[in-house]
């Protein structure tokens, strides 16, 4: 999903500019709008400087597997998007007939193993996929597969958990253990792991401005310990940064620890 970020943070953009205007009426009128005229409008806008800051993302995530001596190849015909922001937004149907054509894409190539880089796709193959579509595959996360010595020195930080993660997969312990065996302190807040507190940017779709006031609490949170505010997660990532936090992702922190 770290791909998307630039286009979503452009979109919601101009939501949150005819938001309780006049003009807030006519935004439903987009759906008729052919979808690759809007897609190619969209990507006209966005900033090329932003869509590189994001895909050095996933190459970071790469160069932390290789680091780590897994063995691992991307196919991007076969890097569909999930769907599962459709099944968060309440459009079951809509997100079953796009995940049995993923799964059915995957099978077909013969892929048993994945290896995923954001929550939301690892809880909608993990969890979703299996009960959904009855597709099943091992399903492991970058940092769940890092393991190499760190060849810099101590660093503290203030980690932020996404809910993905947090509550319902319950994975917050292991990026925070990645670290500290990479001399990375993670700094106590409040609200962290199962209850952690959302960053607002699943309900910026619907409404850009409650999504600010929960994400503006939760950057007050972890602004707290007064460290640098990590994310894992690409639409934390892009929440937190547009009320204005000073956030890095964690691929960036591990990958920094490789050295040269």
């Amino acid at each position: 999903m770290y791909q998307f970020v630039p286009y979503i943070e452009k979109s919601t953009m101009y939501l949150a500019k005819y938001e309780d205007t006049s003009m807030a009426d006519y935004i439903r009128f987009a759906k008729y709008m052919p979808s690759y005229l809007s897609g190619i409008g969209l990507s006209m806008i966005t900033s090329g400087t932003e869509k590189k800051k994001y895909n050095a993302i996933l190459r970071n995530i790469a160069k932390i597997l290789k680091a780590s001596e897994v063995d691992f190849f991307y196919r991007p015909d076969l890097d569909d998007y999930s769907g599962v922001l459709m099944y968060d937004l309440g459009d079951q149907e809509g997100f079953v007939k796009h995940a049995r054509y993923v799964a059915g894409k995957l099978k077909q190539a013969g892929i048993k193993k994945l290896i995923t880089v954001d929550p939301h796709t690892t809880y909608a193959l993990k969890v979703l996929f299996p009960k959904y579509v009855d597709a099943h595959f091992e399903v492991k996360t970058y940092f769940e597969l890092t393991n190499f010595q760190s060849k810099n020195g101590y660093r503290r930080i203030t980690l932020h958990d996404p809910c993905f993660y947090g509550r319902y997969l319950e994975l917050s312990d292991v990026p925070e253990k990645v670290l500290t065996s990479l001399g990375v302190e993670c700094a106590p807040i409040r609200n962290a792991g199962a209850f952690t507190s959302c960053c607002g940017g699943p309900a910026e779709s619907i409404s850009p401005k409650l999504s600010t006031e929960v994400g503006t609490r939760r950057v007050e949170e972890l602004q707290v310990p007064g460290e640098k505010i990590v994310a894992m997660c690409p639409i934390c990532l892009g929440n937190l940064k547009k009320i204005g936090a000073d956030v890095e992702d964690l691929s960036s922190v591990i990958a920094g620890c490789i050295g040269k």
